[in-house]
This record gives structure tokens, sequence and C-alpha cells, in this order.
């Protein structure tokens, strides 16, 4: 995340001057040279005189009009006492998770879907364990689970190599609740979206498995039982 920041500032101080703001295609370009795979999404003056909204990935910044200064945090208003930086967070992270797309998500879905939601988990982690074993209770609450693989160990550790070795499965539903339950599984490796979502992550601001995105955008931090989410996306 700081690295990303770093280099949105260089771009911003690139790209921007005291008379005006960089188009978006030029931001873009200067970002691409800095990282590349990296990418800003939008740029648009904010509801600040002077400060620009830069939106990347799953994340938003602010820049200031001559490009010195980038602001990492959320934006409040006072007077209509809303969080307009969250938000706006909420429609970046589903446009996120669109972009993934559920082709690179792992899918329990009950026979009738009331809601959806995007859940990062580690197969090594207590709570999300204790998610998966639930798997059922929140199927019969009509709650649709995409899975989406955070290993907080990184990359390279066991839990990663977990993760890759239930993508790469040939029933990947079965391998990732065996693996919930602690069974060894073949090792195997193939194209994966491990990384990406991994990525996603961090732009979310990870902090903790499991991390729940509901349909409208929304972050549950930790574990959440079956009927209580139920209640919350309805109450959405």
């Amino acid at each position: 995340m700081k690295k990303l920041t770093a280099i949105i500032l260089a771009s911003a101080a690139l790209l921007m001057t005291n008379t005006g703001f960089a188009d978006e295609a030029a931001v873009k370009k200067a970002l691409a040279e800095f990282m590349p795979g990296s990418s800003v999404d939008s740029i648009k003056a904010s509801e600040v005189k002077g400060l620009y909204e830069v939106v990347t990935g799953g994340n938003i910044f602010y820049a200031s009009e001559d490009g010195r200064y980038l602001i990492q945090g959320q934006l409040f208003d006072a007077v209509a006492k809303k969080n307009i930086t969250e938000n706006k967070l909420a429609d970046v992270r589903k446009a996120a998770l669109e972009k993934v797309g559920e082709k690179k998500m792992i899918i329990f879905k009950p026979e009738a879907s009331k809601h959806v939601v995007s859940v990062f988990t580690d197969i090594d982690c207590g709570y999300c364990r204790k998610l998966h074993s639930e798997i059922d209770q929140y199927l019969a609450q009509g709650i649709t689970v995409r899975y989406l693989f955070f290993p907080r160990a990184g990359k390279g550790s066991d839990s990663y190599s977990k993760a890759v070795s239930v993508w790469c499965a040939a029933d990947n539903q079965k391998a990732l609740t065996a693996a919930k339950k602690g069974e060894s599984l073949d090792k195997k490796t193939c194209d994966n979206p491990i990384d990406e979502h991994m990525a996603l992550g961090e732009a979310f601001g990870m902090s903790g498995t499991p991390m729940i995105i509901t349909e409208k955008g929304n972050v549950l931090p930790g574990y959440v039982p079956a009927a209580q989410l139920a209640k919350i996306l309805a109450s959405e």
C-alpha cells in the first residue's frame, strides 16, 4: 500500500500543475511506467475545492491540485453527517469484484439465492474454518458465498500453496471443504487467481480474515453468523 501511495503521488507530481489537473489517460500512462500492471481507474474533482479524487484498484486517494500532497483517508461531510469516502468506496469495491468475475471465485450457491457476499478467506484461519463449517446455514438463509483467497502468511507460504492446490483441484468446492477441515490435499499447480485475490484484499484494506463484502460493497470484518448476516443483508 505504501508503495502504491508513493507511485500515485509521484505520478500526480509529474502530471499536475498549479493551473490544472492531468487527464486520466496521462495519469494511467505515467503510473504504468512506475508500476507495470497497476492502473488509475478514475480522476475527478472531489467535493472539496482544489482536492482531487483518485480511484485505483479498490481504493480512493485524494491529491492536491499541484500534485504535491496526497491524502489517504476518509472525507466526511460534517453538515450532512455522512462519510463521503466510504459511500463511494462501496461502489468501488463492487466494481472491483465484478472486474475479477465469478469465474475466478469458488462459489457456494443455494437453490434460491436472496443475497450474495464475497468472502476473503485463509484456509488455515480459525474463524474462516468456523464460517465454512457452517456453510449450509448460510445457504439455508439464501446467501450465496463467493470465496476469494487471502493467505495471511503471504505468497510462498504453506497456506498459499494450499490455496493454489484447492483452486487447481478437479472439484475445488470439495477440495476447499476438505482443506478447511485440515485434511491433506494433493499438491497441484495451475494458472490461478490467488495473487489477484490478495492484491484486491490489500486494496480493500484487509486487516484480517475472514473479510465479508456485502452485495452493496460494504465491509464486515471477521466472522458473522448466518442468521445475523441475513439480517444485515436484508437491512442494506
